[in-house]
């Protein structure tokens, strides 16, 4: 493909672009597809001659898109939004086009170099030390994993990484029985073992019980475990929970045991003054994650991950073969030593993008609009008899359950509510995911897709409230 025909083809996809910016709403959120249906419609065989590119992108157009579930459309209000806007996807063609591995300072001192001072903007932003350093990482598990390795090696004075774990087979890692599943695969990966992961109960608002946790430090090491890591989760992914950070780092600095904060969704809020009183005690943690890719309007993949101590995350995870020596090595950050993998995106540009376009209060008025729209429909929910709101709103989450009239097995209500659930899925008109909360089969709705707006809340909630009626029409659950 020459230049011209690459500049005609691109000028076609990025009308298309936009085109499906502009109409994203007409398509069905959730895909309809059947399993299945896409493979089969895919050659079983490689093609033995190359094609040009206008059969390609119609079959892109006609074969993929109807097996696309649409995250950007407004009425996504399913598991955490993967968000993205008009800066960062032109940043992300630019990324692409330039197509750098930017494993080392040298290998394109821009992409390291802005990624630096674009974490020293997020971490001032939400409230991070000043003293602490941060890096782009792929993903919040990515991060979790990142730390558990670090606190393994600190605790061992780095002998695991050398030796093995002959002295250490006894660790234990921390976290309550509402947080995330990537911290049980963190285990597993960094050898501590699934059955290591301490899952430690919630109190009446799903919050950590400190008291608990300090009675099951204390108990493990006289039984000769050794505590190795404490998750604190602000915003839990079922119901945005936030754990009491204060007290738990408190009890880490007591038993001097590595603290890492997963706020991989809520993370984004702490740019909002109002919310940073979360953020108390964070001088007693050892490491943080937030994903700018799921409330910060910057595309997948794109995770800040903040440590205090960068001399132990480069302890934990430098590796120098002669070929990848340099001789700027000593004066700048080879993003590559902070990390598991060697090669590394130029993700930093889209964060860049977005975050000049927006600015910190563009970004502000966006995330308020979200949580005044949760809160909007929170109140419309506290109006209607047949609805409960299973916990409160936590920030732009809403976890609800339908309760028509008559019906008070919880079997049952589960049931109707998981059929609700399906119903509205079929609809294409939103996309709603569910979690459990004691037992009860509970619908979430989080609201922040990048251009959401009110009409988009107020017709989900007809939309809700016409579906639940449909299930009990007459008195009669159908």
């Amino acid at each position: 493909m020459d230049s011209n025909e690459f500049r005609k083809q691109a000028h076609l996809m990025v009308d298309w672009m936009a085109d499906y910016m502009e109409q994203v709403e007409d398509y069905p959120v959730k895909s309809q597809v059947a399993p299945r249906t896409i493979y089969d419609q895919i050659s079983s065989d490689i093609p033995k001659q190359g094609q040009n590119m206008d059969p390609i992108f119609n079959d892109f157009k006609e074969i993929i898109i109807p097996g696309i579930t649409h995250w950007q459309n407004p009425n996504f209000f399913a598991y955490f939004q993967a968000n993205t806007s008009p800066p960062s996807i032109l940043a992300e063609m630019l990324t692409a086009t330039l197509g750098i591995q930017g494993m080392k300072w040298e290998t394109s001192p821009a992409a390291t170099e802005l990624e630096e001072r674009m974490m020293e903007w997020l971490g001032d932003g939400i409230g991070i030390p000043k003293q602490w350093a941060g890096v782009i990482q792929d993903s919040a598990s990515m991060a979790t994993l990142s730390a558990i390795l670090t606190a393994r090696e600190r605790l061992s004075k780095y002998q695991i990484n050398e030796e093995g774990f002959e002295g250490y087979t006894k660790l234990r890692v921390y976290c309550s029985d509402q947080t995330h599943s990537s911290i049980e695969k963190g285990a597993k990966i960094a050898g501590v073992g699934k059955s290591n992961v301490i899952k430690i109960p919630t109190n009446e608002h799903l919050e950590m019980r400190t008291d608990l946790l300090q009675q099951q430090i204390e108990s493990d090491i006289k039984q000769g475990y050794q505590p190795l890591c404490i998750v604190v989760a602000l915003g839990t992914t079922g119901t945005m929970a936030m754990d009491p950070l204060e007290e738990i780092g408190m009890l880490a600095e007591k038993h001097n045991i590595w603290l890492h904060v997963d706020a991989a969704y809520a993370g984004a809020a702490f740019l909002l003054p109002e919310y940073q009183s979360l953020m108390k005690g964070i001088e007693k943690a050892d490491s943080f994650v937030f994903n700018p890719h799921k409330w910060l309007f910057t595309n997948f993949d794109c995770t800040a991950y903040f440590v205090k101590d960068k001399k132990g995350l480069l302890n934990t995870f430098s590796i120098l073969p002669e070929y990848l020596k340099t001789a700027s090595d000593e004066l700048v950050n080879n993003y590559c030593d902070w990390g598991i993998p060697l090669g590394r995106r130029f993700r930093s540009l889209k964060l860049w993008f977005v975050m000049r376009h927006y600015g910190l209060e563009g970004l502000q008025k966006m995330l308020r609009l979200h949580i005044e729209l949760a809160k909007w429909l929170e109140a419309e929910l506290k109006k209607k008899p047949t609805f409960e709101m299973v916990v409160p709103r936590s920030m732009n989450l809403i976890c609800f359950r339908y309760m028509p009239a008559g019906v008070e097995d919880q079997e049952e209500l589960n049931t109707i509510n998981e059929q609700l659930l399906q119903r509205l899925n079929a609809t294409g008109e939103l996309y709603l995911t569910h979690t459990k909360i004691d037992g009860k089969y509970t619908l979430r709705m989080s609201i922040g897709q990048t251009n959401v707006a009110k009409s988009h809340v107020e017709k989900a909630w007809e939309t809700i409230q016409k579906v639940a009626e449909e299930i009990t029409r007459n008195g009669k659950i159908e």
